[in-house]
C-alpha cells in the first residue's frame, strides 16, 4: 500500500507525458509529475519519494522536502487563511490544513506555530492539529534519567522551556539550566535529567557529569582551571593585560565566559581570584 504523509520506496512503471507512474508491487499506482522526474532514469528503477494528496484530492509523488511527516511535530508558519481553517507552509505547493476544529486558538496569517500531522482515518487526508497537549502523554514512559532525547521547543514559561521529548512526551528545561538562546520551534538534543512525582521530566541541554561549553571561552578558562588545581589568581577586576596574557581573550570576553561559567554553579569567583566549585 502506498501511504501518503511518509516516504516510499516505489519502482517507476511506466513513462507518459505527464510523468512517470510508480508502484510498489501492488494494484496502485501514483504519479511522479514531470517536474519532479529525474534527468536519467530506466523503467523498474526504484525512487524514494514522498506521497501526499494534490488539489484533486489523489495521491501524488514528490521529490520535495516536507517539513513535518506523518505523526510528527514541526514548527511551521501560515501562509493563508480561509473559511475552512489556516493554511501551513510545509514545504510543497499544496498548504497544510489545520482544520478550525484542530486549533488552540484563532491562527493568524505569517504567524508560526507548533503542530502535529495527523491523517483523517475516514478520508484518508492529512491535516495538522495545534491543539498538542492532548496529543503528548507521561503516563507510560519510554525514557529514563540519562537518556539522550530529542527535544522541539514548544513554549517560555515562568519556570523555563515546555519541550516535546522524542516527539511522544512533555518536558521542562528550567531557566538556571539554559546557558544559550533558546526559542519556541527550535530542535536540539537533550537529556532527561529527572523523573519527578507523575512522570514529570526535567530536562537538560547538558548531559550530566560531562562538561561541554557552548562557549569556547568557558570551555577554555574551565580548562586552565582544571589545569592548575582549580585555581587562577585572576578574576573581573584583573587588567585586560592579565587577561589577555593568561587566557588569550578581552576583558570583555572574560567577564561574560566566567559569568557564564558563575551561572552554571561551576566557578566561585573572589575577590583575588576563580576557583572550581567544589561542593
Amino acid at each position: 500500500m502506498i501511504e501518503i504523509g511518509k516516504y516510499n520506496k516505489l519502482k517507476i512503471l511506466r513513462q507518459t507525458s505527464v510523468g512517470l507512474y510508480l508502484g510498489d508491487g501492488s494494484d496502485e499506482d501514483v504519479l511522479l509529475p514531470i517536474k519532479y522526474c529525474p534527468e536519467e532514469f530506466e523503467i523498474d528503477d526504484e525512487l524514494e519519494v514522498f506521497i501526499y494528496r494534490d488539489y484533486a484530492e489523489r495521491k501524488i509523488a514528490t521529490n520535495l522536502v516536507p517539513k513535518v511527516l506523518l505523526n510528527e511535530f514541526a514548527f511551521l508558519k501560515v501562509h493563508e487563511v480561509s473559511r475552512v481553517g489556516a493554511f501551513l507552509d510545509w514545504g510543497l505547493e499544496k498548504g497544510l490544513l489545520v482544520p478550525f476544529s484542530e486549533q488552540r486558538q484563532n491562527m493568524e496569517k505569517d504567524r508560526w506555530y507548533v503542530v502535529f500531522m495527523a491523517i483523517d482515518e475516514q478520508t484518508d487526508r492529512l491535516y495538522a492539529s495545534n491543539k498538542i497537549n492532548k496529543l503528548l502523554q507521561n503516563d507510560n514512559l519510554t525514557v529514563k534519567e540519562g537518556d539522550k532525547v530529542n527535544l522541539l521547543v514548544t513554549q517560555e514559561t515562568d519556570l523555563g522551556y515546555s519541550v516535546i521529548v522524542n516527539n511522544i512526551h512533555r518536558g521542562l528545561i528550567y531557566n538556571n539550566e539554559v546557558f544559550q538562546d533558546l526559542n519556541v520551534g527550535d530542535k536540539l538534543d537533550g537529556f532527561v535529567k529527572k523523573i519527578r512525582e507523575e512522570n514529570k521530566l526535567d530536562i537538560s541541554i547538558q548531559q550530566q557529569g560531562y562538561r561541554n561549553f557552548i562557549d569556547k571561552n568557558c570551555e577554555t578558562i574551565y580548562h586552565f582551571l582544571k589545569d592548575n588545581e582549580g585555581i587562577a589568581y585572576i578574576n573581573d577586576k584583573s587588567s585586560p593585560d592579565e587577561i589577555y596574557d593568561t587566557f588569550k581573550m578581552s576583558k570583555k570576553s572574560f567577564k561574560k565566559a566566567i559569568g557564564s561559567l558563575y551561572k552554571q554553579k561551576v566557578i566561585v569567583i573572589n575577590s583575588k581570584d576563580i576557583r572550581i566549585k567544589t561542593t
